[in-house]
């Protein structure tokens, strides 16, 4: 029996696991580990607590004796739920989360037995700078680099197998100061935005001091058994299915989305929940998605920095439950050919200390100018920035998925429906500076229905979607980590804001009112950004056409969508926000490009291995049963239309045999010489010369799969994987 089957036998047997009800309500687990304000009041002197929470409001730095009080109480904390170690949380370039584990445990002087943790450990801990992607920032021999403490993000107790550890959500920097992950430049970016939005939202309402970000993502992922994602080296290797027929039925029958949740799916659900609410992460949504094995969580919205690391602390999660289950989870954005990949929508809004959320027209549309500035300056700075917003969500998994089976398309393109496009043409064809003129536009906007309602209708084929109170990132894929594109957004749009600021100064200057400056400002950049707004249905050639003549950006490979960051102007954006000099940002890039060239590498490495080591074998074997049936039927003297279909299928598989081995010779030609190249150079030979070689392959041994018996067939095919029993 081949691994194919013992696969598919190991899964009829398979027993099922069940979870545990819940102990309590949701509300009584909910964070209980996690370092929270009630857990702070708890441990801390009523006099500490007050400084401390004063001091992550204002982002300012403690001191060391504060220090040493907030440790002194998570140490306290932590022990009593059993933790033993304690250990910085990173967000490294990888796109995952690192950690370096340390014992509470130490020697005193007297070396007597002691637990301790101060606040030097707390603030500061110094991993291996070097083995982490840095994109030149940091030599082989320089290994030096520090993570630091990020107090605006509360610290969590990790429980592994009744294992327990404390972990510190940190940044992480070169010796010299300098971004090697994701958290610092959103961080930054987040600083920047609310200088810019602050002055204004001041215009309006002089009680507004503070500017969230607001993030409501949400993950899609498969889910396989774990005996059927054993089997197939691609998806252990890759995440993804490199070879393998379309299954007859996939999501055509639209029967899996919304569905029933089945019985295995719904325990694996229930625990994973369980798990996310010990941790704050306010999961509330759960269901079916298109295509079969498909599934979504998404939360309650959170401040931005808290979202990311709650969803960069769910991927984690969700693999080792899915392992307690018997189960594989399948983040890749594209895992099988022929249905849906998975994304990552990005909700993105701004909120003030006032209780205001600024993309939300309110219960008085015709009053509320300021939601109006804030609509029309992001989709001018989305205007201005979508190749750099494109560049963000780039990857060598994102690439199969933007443009196929109900993905937003690569061309970046801004979705606002009926309504508001009806607004935006009304002010930009005639709206005046006079004091008329401003009635009109309020009277306008006292016409729109509550936004958040849902007045505008979804458009699936929108990577970039006005939604009712809030801007939908949809270009965003399964695996990425959501502080890329929220930094981009951040970063732009406080750009986009400060010019608007200046721009509305230097017309009050030539006696205009604020309300008309503010409108004719807005008029202009309704006009400069009217060709990124597009209504219709962004998988048609006719929008690909349209949007060369509008002159927007197709990017439809990693490698030329980063270039979007060589642009003069962006490198001149990232220094002016301080978000990334201009070497972090070369170093961003670079990384980028190493990790797409070493992604297509492992891709075609095992592509061929199973290719030669596994398909040949089998399809030179079968070819030899039917040569001897056609051997057999000639020495009864029946006439060649007896053995004609046996003869025909030889040939066919001759030729898919012959492409085979030629392409995966090939590809190795091929990379040997990307091997010898720079980066940049490296990642374009893998996109232009490899991965067109892979398709060559793939089709070839999906013929094979069509011609071979299925009884000797060595792979587990997309008809049994897409299915779980």
């Amino acid at each position: 029996m081949n691994s194919r089957f013992k696969a598919l036998d190991l899964l009829s047997n398979r027993k099922k696991v069940t979870t545990a009800p819940l102990s309590c309500n949701v509300s009584e687990m909910f964070a209980c580990n996690v370092y929270s304000e009630g857990t702070m009041k708890q441990y801390l002197a009523p006099k500490l607590y007050k400084k401390f929470k004063k001091i992550i409001d204002a982002g300012a730095n403690l001191d060391r004796d504060l220090a040493d009080h907030v440790a002194e109480s998570m140490k306290t904390w932590a022990l009593s739920k059993g933790v033993t170690h304690y250990a910085h949380w990173f967000q490294p370039l990888t796109g995952r989360t690192a950690e370096k584990h340390d014992s509470f445990f130490t020697l005193n002087s007297d070396g007597e037995a002691v637990e301790e943790f101060t606040g030097t450990e707390l603030v500061q801990q110094e991993p291996d700078g070097s083995s982490f992607p840095g994109g030149g920032l940091r030599s082989t021999f320089e290994a030096r680099g520090y993570t630091a403490w990020d107090p605006t993000s509360p610290a969590f107790i990790l429980d592994v197998n009744n294992k327990k550890t404390l972990c510190i959500p940190t940044i992480f920097v070169t010796y010299g100061g300098q971004s090697l992950d994701y958290k610092l430049p959103l961080l930054k970016s987040q600083a920047f935005l609310e200088r810019s939005a602050i002055d204004v939202c001041q215009l309006f309402d002089p009680a507004i001091t503070k500017i969230s970000v607001t993030l409501g993502w949400e993950q899609e992922f498969f889910l396989l058994d774990e005996a059927l994602f054993n089997a197939r080296q691609d998806l252990v290797m890759t995440g993804r299915t490199l070879l393998g027929r379309v299954a007859p039925k996939g999501q055509q029958l639209d029967d899996h989305y919304f569905g029933t949740i089945p019985e295995r799916v719904y325990a694996y659900m229930t625990d994973l929940e369980q798990e996310c609410y010990k941790l704050g992460i306010p999961l509330r949504t759960r269901h079916n998605e298109v295509a079969p094995c498909q599934y979504e969580f998404a939360p309650i919205y959170e401040d931005v920095n808290i979202a990311v690391d709650h969803n960069q602390l769910l991927m984690d999660i969700m693999e080792r439950v899915a392992i307690r289950h018997k189960m594989r989870v399948l983040l890749h954005e594209k895992p099988y050919a022929g249905v849906n990949g998975s994304g990552k929508h990005n909700n993105w809004s701004l909120a003030t200390n006032t209780g205001k959320n600024l993309l939300s027209p309110g219960k008085d549309p015709g009053s509320n100018l300021q939601f109006l500035t804030f609509f029309v300056n992001t989709i001018q700075a989305v205007s201005k920035y979508a190749d750099i917003l494109r560049a963000s969500v780039t990857s060598a998994s994102n690439d199969h998925r933007l443009g196929a089976n109900e993905a937003p398309p690569a061309i970046i393109s801004v979705f606002i429906g009926g309504a508001l496009t009806k607004v935006l043409n009304e002010i930009e064809k005639g709206v005046n500076v006079t004091e008329d003129g401003v009635k009109k536009v309020l009277n306008l906007l006292s016409k729109i229905p509550n936004l958040e309602l849902d007045n505008t209708d979804r458009n699936r084929t929108s990577p970039f979607a006005f939604t009712g109170n809030k801007f939908e990132i949809r270009m965003a894929g399964s695996t990425v980590n959501c502080a890329a594109p929220m930094t981009i957004m951040n970063m732009i749009v406080g750009k986009q804001l400060k010019e608007f600021f200046q721009d509305v100064q230097i017309f009050m200057a030539n006696n205009m009112t604020q309300d008309q400056a503010i409108l004719l400002v807005l008029k202009n950049y309704i006009h400069e950004s009217k060709d990124i707004r597009f209504e219709g249905d962004g998988y048609s050639a006719e929008w690909r056409d349209e949007a060369s003549r509008r002159g927007l950006g197709n990017y439809a490979d990693t490698p030329r969508a980063l270039e979007a960051y060589l642009a003069k102007e962006t490198k001149a954006l990232f220094v002016e926000s301080g978000v990334l000099s201009e070497e972090e940002l070369e170093a961003h890039y670079e990384v980028g490009l190493e990790e797409y060239a070493l992604k297509l590498q492992i891709e075609s490495r095992t592509m061929a291995e199973m290719c030669m080591n596994q398909i040949l074998p089998v399809a030179i074997q079968y070819q030899n049963t039917l040569m001897e049936n056609i051997n057999a039927l000639k020495g009864l003297d029946l006439g060649e239309e007896s053995y004609s279909a046996q003869l025909s299928l030889v040939k066919e598989i001759s030729i898919c045999v012959n492409i085979i081995r030629t392409c995966a010779y090939q590809m190795k030609a091929e990379r040997e010489s990307a091997g010898k190249l720079k980066p940049r150079a490296k990642a374009f030979a893998y996109c232009d010369q490899v991965k067109p070689i892979m398709e060559t392959l793939r089709n070839a041994a999906d013929e094979l799969e069509q011609l071979v018996d299925d009884e000797v067939w060595p792979l587990v095919k997309c008809r049994e994987l897409l299915f779980l029993r």
